[in-house]
């Protein structure tokens, strides 16, 4: 029975954002604004880590895997969300959907990976500097990326597994702008008991574990700091920790809200998606690499070394 249920599902209907006819143009504008941000804004930290050899530490090498799986967490969901608004069609394949849904999973969490990896990285080089070179080696770096890869692709894809053997019936409209797992299992008109064990269990512990490494790694900075304060360090630790983590909550606070809190479905949990799949990938950049000096460095001296060529030919 499951068979054919699931074979007579040729494709879903994605409802898009709540919006009014009217506001069509205006919200693909902002959208397009932000998609292009995202990619140029981490393509951009991407060419000027590997040109800058001062910026092959550990720190970039995490910030250049997280700018790419930004990029790519962003491609999954808004090209075809911005093609839907063009074209008015909303319909995507059966095997389209299941393709974002594992692609947006998998991006979704190297992400929550790489931003632990990251904080643990500034945890070792703050309360650590006198080891942070013994601690954080390459190999042990290139051991977090290759785990947070090989993880991603190993959760996405359990997922997706137990969802294709879910059989849907009549109803085919998915109230989001992408194919969203909490959203296509209420489509479902098969137990879907051992889905939800699934994402409670093991998607809880690839969100909460990481998001308590974040937040132990910050509490160890913040008493280092403390204990010998100064007016400019304060501020230091202040704007920097404090814009991390503020889209570390808006990244984390959101997905929590709309996988584990939410019961039912609606506009609220759409616009929450927003800022985890759209907001978040085009602040990282600006927040953890356009603010650094390094980072601001390595662009000063990329335009002017293209300024002199342009100014030699």
């Amino acid at each position: 029975m499951g068979p054919e249920n699931q074979s007579s599902v040729s494709e879903f209907l994605l409802l898009g954002l709540p919006m009014r006819p009217g506001q069509q143009r205006g919200f693909f504008t902002l959208f397009l604004g932000m998609y292009l941000t995202t990619v140029l804004g981490n393509l951009l930290i991407i060419l000027l880590i590997r040109l800058d050899s001062r910026l092959h530490t550990p720190m970039y090498f995490f910030l250049s895997h997280l700018a790419f799986s930004d990029i790519s967490l962003s491609s999954v969901t808004v090209p075809k969300m911005l093609t839907n608004m063009q074209t008015r069609q909303q319909s995507i394949p059966y095997v389209g959907c299941i393709a974002q849904m594992y692609c947006f999973m998998f991006f979704a969490s190297v992400d929550n990976f790489l931003l632990a990896a990251m904080a643990y990285d500034r945890y070792v080089a703050i309360c650590h500097p006198l080891h942070y070179t013994t601690i954080m080696r390459e190999g042990l770096c290139v051991l977090l990326v290759a785990g947070s890869w090989i993880l991603s692709c190993g959760s996405a894809l359990l997922h997706t597994l137990l969802l294709v053997r879910l059989s849907f019936c009549a109803n085919n409209t998915i109230s989001h702008f992408f194919c969203d797992l909490a959203a296509v299992l209420k489509l479902s008109c098969s137990d879907i008991s051992l889905n939800d064990l699934v994402i409670f269990t093991e998607g809880g512990l690839f969100l909460i574990l990481p998001l308590c490494i974040i937040l132990s790694s910050y509490v160890h900075i913040g008493t280092i700091i403390l204990r010998v304060p100064s007016t400019k360090r304060l501020y230091k630790a202040f704007s920097t920790c404090g814009s991390h983590l503020f889209v570390v909550s808006l990244y984390y606070g959101t997905l929590v809200g709309v996988y584990f809190f939410s019961s039912s479905w609606d506009s609220k949990d759409i616009i929450a998606s927003v800022m985890y799949t759209v907001v978040t990938p085009m602040l990282n950049p600006f927040i953890y690499s356009l603010r650094n000096r390094d980072i601001k460095q390595a662009l000063e001296m990329c335009v002017n070394r293209v300024s002199v060529q342009s100014g030699a030919q």
